[in-house]
């Protein structure tokens, strides 16, 4: 009987490393469907047109559809099953992005994108909770910071991809390669994945899960619809205050119901608070970079799509290989350590970038250290965020993890986009141009959109509007710099005295 026991166990072995496998697919869907739209907005613009809004929603929807709907996905998973929840979300998925190289207008596009974010996140989660349920110790940090590497895979060669495609077979392409990705991984899915739920749910927060989703979203628009009609303008007031209010609801609703959607305790301890933190921090560090500096390269420095993507592939290509290296080093040193000095890392690339691209100076040197200090938190952060509650509501768990990052990703690019239409704005003011022209060209410029303003305003000279963006965009960074060097001084304090339990178990 002993040598069947064996060819079980050597099975079941087989079963869920290509369970992993298929995660891995699934993770690589998310960035290569985040980082590709950012490279082909300019290519979107010019074929279909459309408000630097409408643009903007492009790589926004995808983005704060996915973080809203990530704890929902996860409770959903506990609640029906992991790989049923899995499955909805990939066919979601593929259905929404073969369908947007069809759609005909960028509003379209906008609505496709939302959904194939919900898809996204949903599959993503319950893949997430499906892995937790195979794998445990140490074995189990290791998977996840493979995960967190795979989707490393993704951001360091997305740009790169979306640039070859676009200069090739055309945009459309960019949407039509992750859909064959997901479909790849769905029979693995169906034949290696166990059904698997948590014994103890009992049903949706629905409630908790509408609230949250309106209120982020409510948020997200009323940011990205300041800079085009106004701070003042009574849409954008009653938008942000509505969004306010809902996130009172919210929390009022998550302290009453049994099995909430968010359990708002969790937040007493400061572990637990230190690892979503962490899981924020590369928003404002990294994610914001993704999205802006293509634009920048290609509508603002006249880069072809390749060629940006080319000058990207520094800031994300060392997510390849120091993940690896940061889940060494955390065999002697404590994660919040080395998250911190990542984080300071980052904060002086950021300012060298500042002064390199404010100078004309290549950009590949900080961006390679960008990369290398986000790096290093990187691959600590999904073996943290499983390790926060009980292996059975590993769901929740890493929907709460997955929702607070990827929700802070939705949120800092639009804060940051707002802030740089917003500062752009007010550098213009001298050009005497009316209000509805500045507001229009300073939306455009923010998005990299520069031949867009030159063709409907001709007497402003491209140089001038140039050396304004430039300008406002170095500020920014320096901004964005400051920010990393205080949140890395908190993740110390929070997470910096004491190893996690995965950790010390994997060493």
């Amino acid at each position: 009987m002993k040598p069947s026991h064996d060819i079980s166990e050597n099975r079941s072995d087989a079963s869920r490393w290509l369970l992993l496998l298929a995660a891995s697919l699934t993770a690589v869907l998310i960035p290569l469907c985040f980082t590709g739209p950012a490279v082909v907005l300019p290519a979107i613009a010019r074929e279909l047109g459309g408000s630097a809004v409408a643009l903007n929603w492009i790589v926004n929807g995808y983005v704060l559809a996915y973080g809203a709907a990530m704890m929902a996905a996860g409770s959903l998973a506990d609640v029906y099953g992991r790989k049923r929840i899995w499955l909805v979300g990939l066919a979601l998925f593929c259905a929404t992005t073969l369908a947007i190289p069809l759609a005909g207008s960028v509003a379209a596009i906008d609505l496709l994108r939302v959904l194939q974010g919900a898809g996204g996140s949903a599959a993503f989660a319950a893949a997430m909770a499906a892995l937790a349920q195979e794998f445990e110790g140490a074995i189990r940090t290791r998977v996840f910071s493979l995960l967190g590497t795979t989707f490393g895979v993704g951001l360091a060669f997305g740009p790169l991809l979306a640039g070859w495609l676009t200069d090739g077979p055309g945009w459309r392409w960019v949407f039509l390669v992750p859909a064959v990705c997901a479909l790849a991984s769905v029979p693995v899915v169906v034949r290696f994945c166990r059904e698997s739920r948590d014994p103890q749910a009992r049903g949706l927060d629905w409630p908790g899960a509408l609230s949250f989703t309106a209120a982020l979203s409510l948020f997200t628009y009323g940011l990205l619809l300041a800079p085009e009609q106004g701070w003042a303008s009574f849409s954008v007031i009653v938008t942000l205050v509505l969004s306010g209010v809902l996130l009172v609801v919210f929390v009022a609703v998550e302290r009453r119901v049994e099995r909430p959607l968010l359990d708002l305790s969790l937040f007493s301890q400061w572990r637990f608070v230190g690892v979503q933190l962490l899981g924020a921090s590369p928003a404002f560090a990294y994610v914001v970079l993704i999205v802006l500096l293509p634009g920048r390269f290609i509508g603002i420095e006249g880069q072809g799509a390749l060629q940006a993507g080319w000058t990207m592939l520094a800031l994300s290509a060392p997510l390849l290989i120091v993940p690896f290296l940061a889940a060494l080093l955390a065999k002697h040193f404590s994660a919040g350590s080395l998250s911190a000095i990542g984080l300071l890392i980052v904060a002086g690339g950021l300012m060298w970038l500042a002064r390199n691209l404010a100078g004309g100076v290549a950009p590949d040197v900080p961006l390679l250290m960008i990369g290398i200090g986000i790096g290093l938190p990187w691959g600590l952060m999904d073996g943290l965020a499983v390790s926060v509650v009980e292996r059975e509501r590993a769901g929740m768990a890493t929907g709460i993890f997955n929702t607070v990052r990827v929700s802070a990703d939705a949120v800092a690019i639009a804060v940051v986009g707002a802030l740089l239409a917003t500062l752009i704005a007010s550098q213009l003011e001298p050009l005497g141009l009316a209000t509805a022209e500045r507001l229009m060209s300073a939306n455009q410029l923010a998005i990299g959109n520069l031949a867009a303003v030159v063709e409907q305003l001709p007497q402003l000279a491209p140089e001038q509007l140039r050396s304004d963006y430039v300008a406002v965009f170095s500020r920014v960074l320096e901004l964005l710099a400051g920010i990393t060097l205080v949140v890395a001084g908190l993740v110390f304090v929070l997470l910096g005295r004491e190893r996690s339990p995965a950790l010390l178990a994997e060493a």
